[in-house]
């Protein structure tokens, strides 16, 4: 009976490691969930847009749109999720616009148009790249750009933020770091052993020396709420938080009228 029970356990222990395997190798799979395909682009909103082509990292090309504002009162610099690319945020580019505010989107390597693989050190970068785009190129001061991630954006937005002094920050539905993130919904793993990103948002938020505004859902069934409000705890002032309800990937859409609301108040108040 003891070897039996011994033998179950050894096969167990075998797949558990076996499993163990292959999130580390292939986490990148988790993390990063790129379409090739673009599925539509703002002229389909009824949007003028300009089609752009950045160089990133390793001689990478990153796909942009810049969506300007007919009265425009600054620009967005947006990084998107992990997911998709950047035809999949055209709702987004809608609502700023509808603000007032030019929209400037890109794609991560290996997301949409852009060549390359993604990787946390290459989306920051590919995050750079966009930024100097628009300081650079278009002579756009940053004190008239506000950089505003989604989800996994949220953290790239929070590293170029920092040192940079744009106009403001907003990170929606954004985790505090990856492992605390994998902590809580793996907590049967050895998750500080096998996680390979960091994506710590977290610890950019003290250098940050712009506004932020955090907003977060409540009903969030992928990043929890406690993360959005761990983040505003760590900003500094001036800082502001935005409690929204609705899924993670549409909250934005199910408490349109008040996540409206306080961007164009955000927006109001750092405005040139």
């Amino acid at each position: 009976m003891l070897k039996t029970i011994i033998s179950i356990l050894g096969i167990l222990l075998f797949f558990y490691l076996v499993f163990l395997g292959y999130v580390y190798l292939f986490q990148h799979r988790l993390v990063y969930v790129p379409f090739s395909e673009l599925a539509g682009d703002p002229a389909q909103k009824g949007l003028d847009y300009q089609e752009i082509f950045l160089e990133s990292s390793y001689g990478n090309k990153i796909h942009a749109w810049y969506i300007p504002a007919r009265e425009e009162r600054g620009v967005v610099l947006f990084c998107h999720g992990n997911a998709g690319n950047i035809s999949h945020r055209l709702q987004t580019i809608e609502m700023l616009n509808s603000l007032n505010m030019s929209v400037f989107i890109f794609d991560y390597q290996g997301y949409g148009k852009s060549s390359g693989r993604p990787g946390e050190k290459e989306t920051y970068q590919d995050a750079l790249a966009a930024w100097q785009y628009l300081v650079n190129s278009r002579r756009i001061p940053p004190e008239k750009i506000f950089v505003f991630g989604r989800s996994l954006g949220g953290a790239i937005a929070a590293d170029v933020a920092v040192g940079r002094n744009p106009a403001g920050v907003i990170l929606e539905s954004t985790f505090t770091s990856v492992i605390e993130l994998a902590t809580e919904l793996f907590t049967y793993m050895p998750v500080r052993l096998l996680v390979r990103f960091e994506y710590d948002t977290i610890s950019k938020l003290d250098q940050i020396t712009s506004p932020v505004l955090i907003i977060h859902s409540s009903d969030d069934e992928i990043i929890p709420y406690a993360h959005g409000r761990k983040l505003y705890q760590s900003a500094s002032e001036p800082r502001y938080f935005a409690e929204i309800r609705g899924g993670h990937n549409t909250g934005f859409m199910q408490s349109q009228d008040k996540y409206l609301k306080e961007l164009d108040n955000f927006f109001s108040k750092y405005s040139l």
